[in-house]
């Protein structure tokens, strides 16, 4: 099962207790239409990272058109009935954790500009940025949407933009070439997840549309 075109990054902070609040915002998030979602959330012990992505599991269902990602733990994927794995940039190497994965899982990989193309080579699909300024700590410097279209032209694996995106970036990265839009703080780090969602869905309608 491929990415959505738009895939929200979860808050990468959540403790037991905040999780708990991400799953009320993610059940609300899903409701408004919103399909794609990787749970990145390294702070969590395995245990409790499981009982989190079971709970998005119920309220993201598959059937219902939801996609679930797993951010670099391989061991939990198939337990977890998720439809993807990610990979960071500081990962295990995509040819390396292939063999680990069950028939039909994606391999997703976080890529930015000047990396070796080898590396690439075993995953499905990529995520590359940061396209705009961001506030992540030690954030690389943004490449813009000219550099994006150029990576997108250049890769043989479908990409994802990332960084910075806001919904009025949805026509640039529709005219990238670019399949989607992969955002962190646009969704769940908005004051209300719901519309924020709503908000880029609209957008990125629109550009399709264009």
């Amino acid at each position: 099962m491929n990415p959505p075109a738009l895939l929200a990054l979860s808050p990468g902070q959540l403790d037991a207790a905040s999780a708990q609040v991400f799953l009320g915002a993610a059940r609300r998030v899903f409701e408004r239409g919103w399909r794609g979602l990787v749970l990145r959330e390294a702070r969590l012990s395995d245990r409790e990272y499981v009982e989190c992505a079971r709970a998005l599991r119920s309220i993201w269902p598959r059937d219902a058109g939801g996609w679930l990602c797993v951010h670099d733990r391989a061991h939990l994927v198939a337990a977890l009935e998720a439809d993807a794995l990610h990979l960071g940039g500081h990962s295990l190497r995509p040819a390396d954790v292939r063999p680990w994965l069950p028939p039909g899982i994606q391999l997703g990989l976080s890529t930015h500009a000047g990396d070796d193309a080898r590396t690439w080579e075993a995953a499905d699909y990529l995520v590359h940025g940061p396209v705009q300024p961001t506030d992540k700590p030690g954030a690389r410097p943004p490449i813009g949407f000219a550099a994006l279209q150029l990576a997108v032209e250049r890769s043989p694996r479908p990409i994802w933009a990332l960084g910075g995106l806001r919904p009025e970036h949805a026509r640039d990265v529709r005219a990238s070439g670019a399949r989607g839009m992969a955002v962190l703080s646009g969704v769940f780090g908005a004051a209300d997840a719901a519309d924020a969602a709503t908000r880029y869905l609209a957008a990125w309608s629109a550009a399709e549309s264009a």
